[in-house]
């Protein structure tokens, strides 16, 4: 299985004190530090998704990350950017996928980066108190804005585009260590698929149709 290059650092680095405990005979002090490199392994684990082998339809817009969906429908109060919007929000466990992708196609017109809280990001405060990355995605007349917000443990963003750069619908774009969110906010014209408490696949599941063109 692919793993992201963010994570190499934290798989390997506890091998070395894993290994010269096995030098040292103490074999026993050894296990914990396999086990933090084996959890490391699994929590930056990047599996291939539908979108990557089958092109995802013009009117489809996937889900950006694994986890819950917290939020869908009516953003939550002074969450969503000026004007009329849908939210869909998704929290990520200690043990989803954290590879983030984007959840629609078009150039980045407008990013932004702002410091804040280390609230739990499942908690409603975290949307607008918490730090976080927002991407502006626009292909022609559509928009679509999604941030990558973190957690308690969560402590650091890598978003890997900007603006002039294109996106293709599930594209990976970055990812959040350790436990965190993704908000994606849609026009109101677009049609939500997914409902609060569903599980979702970033990169495979469709959580909003925009209407067909023409």
């Amino acid at each position: 299985m692919r793993i992201d290059r963010a994570g190499w650092p934290f798989i390997t680095g506890p091998l070395a004190p894993a290994a010269l405990a096995v030098l040292a005979g103490r074999r026993w002090a050894a296990w914990p530090f396999l086990g933090l490199s084996a959890y490391m392994t699994l929590f930056f684990r990047d599996p291939d998704r539908r979108c990557d082998t089958v092109p995802p339809g013009p009117d489809e817009v996937l889900s950006p990350a694994d986890g819950i969906v917290m939020v869908a429908g009516e953003p939550q109060p002074d969450v969503a950017p000026e004007g009329d919007w849908q939210q869909v929000s998704v929290f990520l466990s200690v043990v989803d996928v954290h590879v983030n992708r984007s959840p629609y196609r078009g150039e980045v017109v407008e990013s932004s980066f702002r410091k804040g809280s280390f609230l739990a990001a499942y908690r409603k405060e975290s949307a607008h108190r918490n730090e976080r990355s927002e991407l502006w995605l626009r292909d022609g007349d559509r928009t679509v804005v999604f941030r990558q917000i973190v957690g308690v443990l969560a402590r650091r963003i890598v978003t890997r585009t900007g603006p002039g750069q294109r996106l293709a619908t599930g594209e990976r774009m970055g990812l959040m260590k350790f436990g965190s969110r993704m908000d994606v906010f849609l026009p109101p014209e677009c049609t939500l698929t997914v409902t609060k408490g569903q599980r979702v696949r970033g990169g495979d599941t469709v959580i909003a149709r925009w209407p067909v063109a023409g």
